[in-house]
């Protein structure tokens, strides 16, 4: 089973959209636009919120990955 972890090499802000791309292997970019689409649709403070824990919860990626 993979663990999930930030990415160092596909971030934008914090790492947490590339590390579930690469853990699911999805591309990042459409993990992000759904993010900002589901911002803008059901409000902002709560996925920022999400965010901003998510960035102090989970890990960044070890040095080799």
């Amino acid at each position: 089973m993979k663990k999930l972890y930030r990415s160092r090499k596909n971030l934008m802000i914090a790492g947490i959209c590339g590390g579930l791309g690469e853990m699911f292997s999805v591309d990042p970019t459409l993990l992000r636009l759904a993010l900002v689409l589901l911002c803008v649709f059901t409000g902002i403070v709560p996925f920022v919120l999400i965010y901003i824990v998510g960035w102090l919860i989970i890990p960044p990626a070890p040095a080799g990955q």
